[in-house]
């Protein structure tokens, strides 16, 4: 009898399996597939609102597919402690998407590329200091952040959808239509499909949106196969970027509740997909790759590249767990930004199909923010006044932009941000009852679950 022993088998963390190269791209593809409608959304939000030539928007497009394909390799390959080395997509986030047009349009879009460029710096100053400040971020500040986030861009999307009231085509019934059937189609697809297909299911309603255009003569494809084939984004597009802290605080302030979610998300994908060791460990790298990705971002004219939530979802939906799956859509999305006719392809779609999808996708994030608060005791009088305070001073600007037209202009840059201006209330409110001079009791037991705990249970 073989009495020897048996060498130990090399085991291989799920994380860092190496899939044979059809599955690689298929699998790819599907990353590419679910996160696709953010850069280009994040595009067109940006060339319409401020009314940016066709042109530059197709750039930015494809801008915004570079930066958010970098950043994933990035992410996924992990290098000199920049990038979690687990599966995760980059993406433009909506919340700092909003305050980077708000910057925009209040000063010019030099600060604004500023301003992002100054918070990609500032997370790296404000990582040490991480921990300590989590405290003041608790649930009942980040629902009433995500809940701001979907009302600011609704209605923002909604503007895009019936035009200037001035226009010609102002609340045309064409361009409802269009949103409705594509909103309508994503509610469907999300009911009838399962596994993957539900997963992208906001996908599906925008080539639904975008088939029934072609159909109705609202799209065309004239133009697309015109131009140069290859496409090198330009850096600084808008010119050498401003910068003005002042302006900059409302994406300053984003950045701390930026790096709360991505804590949560790492923690939550290294339990998914098995990853050995100490799971926390792996949090600064992923706010590091977070912050050169959105620097990259800044200096290619785009708002924040972060860490999409989407990765957590088709995750778990497909079971699909190696990084290397994520380098894969990485590179696809470096493809797509090169190659001119995709670009001008996508902007080929009717505004009212994008902003329609932007609708559903936006609303959704008003739920998650709803989900977050129905964890929080509003039977506690510091509770209920942290969110009514919150609310108001944040929903005032959005429903009456005009509400702070005579302060000081620079002042004008934060009250009327409503989703800075709503952040910054629900933090100082949520210290006033629960930490100035609370008891400790109160402190402890105030709003759990953490933020934590709650991307866990997503």
């Amino acid at each position: 009898m073989n009495t020897s022993p048996t060498p130990p088998r090399s085991e291989v963390e799920p994380a860092d399996e190496r899939l044979p190269l059809g599955k690689l791209l298929l699998y790819g593809f599907q990353h590419v597939l679910v996160m696709a409608a953010a850069p280009i959304t994040a595009a067109f939000l940006i060339g319409n609102t401020l009314e940016l030539p066709d042109t530059m928007t197709v750039s930015l497009m494809s801008a915004i597919f570079l930066a958010c394909g970098l950043a994933g390799i990035l992410q996924s390959v992990g290098i000199l402690g920049f990038g979690a080395r687990l599966p995760f997509i980059q993406v433009p986030g909506g919340a700092p998407l909003a305050i980077f047009l708000t910057i925009a349009q209040a000063t010019d879009l030099q600060t604004a590329t500023g301003a992002v460029i100054l918070t990609g710096a500032f997370y790296f100053l404000a990582l040490p200091f991480f921990t300590r400040v989590l405290k003041f971020f608790p649930p009942i500040v980040v629902g009433t952040m995500l809940l701001l986030v979907a009302i600011n861009l609704i209605r923002i999307f909604g503007g895009l959808i019936t035009g200037q009231p001035d226009s010609p085509g102002f609340a045309s019934m064409g361009s409802i239509a269009l949103a409705l059937v594509t909103i309508g189609s994503t509610v469907l697809f999300a009911r009838c499909c399962t596994g993957m297909w539900q997963r992208i299911s906001v996908m599906l309603g925008l080539l639904a949106g975008a088939t029934v255009a072609f159909a109705t003569g609202a799209m065309s494809f004239s133009g697309v196969l015109d131009g140069p084939l290859v496409a090198v984004p330009e850096p600084f597009p808008f010119g050498m970027p401003k910068f003005d802290v002042i302006a900059s605080l409302p994406l300053l302030i984003f950045c701390v509740v930026s790096m709360t979610e991505a804590t949560g998300q790492t923690l939550a994908t290294a339990e998914i997909v098995e990853r050995g060791g100490d799971h926390k460990a792996i949090v600064p790298r992923n706010i590091r790759a977070d912050a050169l990705g959105s620097l990259i971002g800044g200096c290619f004219g785009t708002s924040l590249i972060i860490t999409s939530g989407e990765n957590i979802g088709i995750i778990r939906a497909t079971g699909v767990r190696s990084r290397y799956v994520t380098i894969t859509a990485g590179a696809m999305l470096i493809f797509l930004a090169l190659c001119a006719p995709l670009g001008r392809l996508a902007h080929a779609i009717p505004t009212a199909v994008v902003a329609g999808t932007a609708v559903i996708v936006f609303a959704i994030i008003g739920v998650m923010g709803i989900n977050i608060l129905r964890r929080v005791d509003f039977n506690r009088n510091g509770n209920m006044f942290t969110l009514a305070a919150a609310l108001a001073m944040g929903i005032l600007p959005i429903v009456v932009p005009d509400f702070y037209s005579a302060f000081p202009k620079h002042l004008q840059i934060v009250l009327g941000n409503g989703l800075a201006m709503g952040t910054l209330t629900a933090v100082l409110v949520n210290i006033l009852f629960h930490h100035l001079g609370a008891p400790r009791r109160e402190r402890q037991g105030n709003d759990t679950p953490s933020p934590l705990e709650a991307s866990k249970g997503d």
